[in-house]
């Protein structure tokens, strides 16, 4: 066996960058704890990169009495729209009622429920609307006359779980991306752990506490490390999207029920564009290669032709995705049904090691804390929680506490920034305060002009973007900036992942 070429010892280490690892890392190392993350490929490169992009109590889910996950997403929203104003935003639901629905009246109670399980000061409560004097009844058919509008919230998924690593790096985490965690196995009081970072070599990690948030790999990887364990079963459903030219002009979104009793949303997404999903389907094959099915594909536009006026056809998806949940298996007979809610599971013969199973992106803050609570009392850390009151990078419009009014005067921000910026584009100044909110100061630093913002390596994408992704949001490959870091993807014109990755391939990423 190769001999590590470095030695890493630490309080903890995390296996996995998607949104649960990156939020414990930095709630662990807000601490003051010494933490270790390591993820295979690029942060949120898979599950946590492929949701539904809500910031949501999970209305749905009081039809399956789960009353205490809802209310404990509820408070977690206006606590996470605070914190990071820039990737996420308030969005109005709009919700027809279809002719063999539940009655009216008990889904305006099941609303005023859902309004009152958890406290607003951000989200305005839910109502009932004409949709023929409405605007959002405008794109749907005529014989849809009644709906109801309610709360909730939008995050720009993938960008959520950067912003955590990079709150965890400056509290002192080390962040190891594309860095496969080979084996890890007890060694008295402590973990010893192999690490294969193929630019930098093998490195052992010595660490006090392991956390297991693998994701969909969580069993498999508890498994491993502790080979008598019996883990907890986990329940992949898969979830489908695609993305069509922009069905409607106002800025609601669609909740649709299909008479399955699955649920259907259509988002506004990315201006020029409508983000449509989700599938819920078990899953049985390799969660990193999962890919949508022309079955999936035809039955998110049936769905969506049922109620919009212009129906929706295969041939209009300019774009999809699909992501593996890992739901905690609670015998459930319908995937619709398995619960979002998460459990953590300590295993203590020896070294402590922490799993996570299951989880919602809604509750991340809150499922990382109750997972640093573990783990602080194991190590006799004292310095209690923290995130609640904090802001992530970027989101400290009008200082470090998070407020109310960066959420509601976001705009008004926005166009400051357009003014100190004046010698750029309106456009791409609003993509850079919406992407990096306070931290585009720092990509801008320095340039005054738009020669000083380097080659335009596709269009509205210039050299001084990429150089500050690479130095601060560990991007390496086109993929990771054109479709995690930002949503250029969808906008440039064919050939110009080619383009880009030329340029990465001919300008070497120099570290520091």
């Amino acid at each position: 066996m190769t001999e590590p070429r470095h030695t890493i010892d630490c309080d903890v280490l995390v296996v996995g960058g998607g949104i649960n690892g990156a939020g414990i890392a930095r709630d662990a190392a807000g601490r003051g704890l010494s933490v270790v993350l390591c993820e295979r490929d690029d942060l949120a490169a898979h599950t946590s990169s492929a949701s539904t992009k809500l910031i949501h109590g999970g209305l749905r889910y009081l039809e399956y009495y789960e009353f205490g996950l809802v209310r404990k997403a509820l408070l977690e929203r206006e606590v996470l729209l605070r914190s990071a104003p820039h990737i996420m935003r308030p969005l109005r639901f709009v919700m027809p009622h279809a002719r063999g629905q539940r009655p009216a009246w008990m889904i305006r109670a099941g609303l005023l429920l859902y309004d009152s399980l958890a406290r607003r000061e951000l989200l305005p409560a839910s109502s009932g609307i004409a949709l023929r004097r409405h605007s959002a009844g405008q794109p749907l058919k005529p014989e849809f006359t009644r709906g109801f509008v309610y709360s909730d919230g939008w995050v720009d998924d993938a960008r959520l779980v950067v912003l955590n690593a990079i709150d965890a790096a400056e509290r002192g985490a080390t962040i190891l991306t594309r860095t496969t965690c080979l084996s890890a196995r007890r060694e008295g009081e402590r973990w010893q752990a192999l690490l294969d970072k193929p630019d930098c070599g093998r490195i052992q990690v010595n660490a006090r506490y392991l956390v297991n948030a693998a994701g969909p790999w969580t069993a498999a990887f508890l498994q491993s490390a502790v080979p008598q364990a019996r883990p907890r079963p986990l329940r992949l459903i898969k979830g489908s999207h695609i993305v069509v030219p922009r069905l409607f002009a106002h800025d609601y979104a669609y909740i649709f029920q299909h008479p399955d009793g699955r649920i259907v949303f259509a988002i506004p997404y990315e201006q020029d564009y409508t983000l449509i999903g989700t599938t819920d389907l078990d899953y049985q094959g390799d969660p990193g290669q999962v890919a949508i099915t022309p079955d999936e594909t035809s039955y998110l536009c049936e769905l969506a032709s049922y109620y919009f006026a212009a129906p929706v056809m295969p041939a209009d998806v300019v774009w999809s995705y699909a992501g593996v949940r890992p739901l905690v298996e609670d015998e459930a007979a319908d995937a619709k049904a398995v619960t979002r809610d998460y459990r953590l599971e300590v295993d203590s013969d020896g070294a402590p090691l922490l799993s996570v199973f299951g989880g919602k992106i809604t509750t991340f803050r809150k499922l990382s804390e109750e997972a640093v609570d573990l783990v602080a009392r194991a190590l006799e850390n004292r310095h209690g929680s923290w995130t609640a009151d904090a802001c992530l990078p970027g989101g400290d419009l009008f200082g470090a506490a998070p407020q109310n009014r960066a959420v509601l005067e976001f705009g008004g921000w926005l166009r400051e920034q357009q003014l100190r910026y004046g010698w750029l584009p309106t456009a791409l100044v609003a993509r850079y305060a919406r992407a990096y909110g306070t931290r585009m100061h720092t990509l801008l630093a320095g340039r005054e002009a738009p020669g000083a913002m380097g080659e335009e390596i596709a269009a509205g994408l210039y050299e001084a973007e990429v150089d500050y992704l690479r130095r601060y949001e560990w991007a390496r490959s086109a993929q990771d900036i054109l479709w995690r870091r930002t949503k250029l993807g969808l906008h440039l014109l064919p050939g110009a992942t080619g383009r880009l990755r030329d340029w990465l391939d001919a300008h070497p990423l120099h570290k520091p």
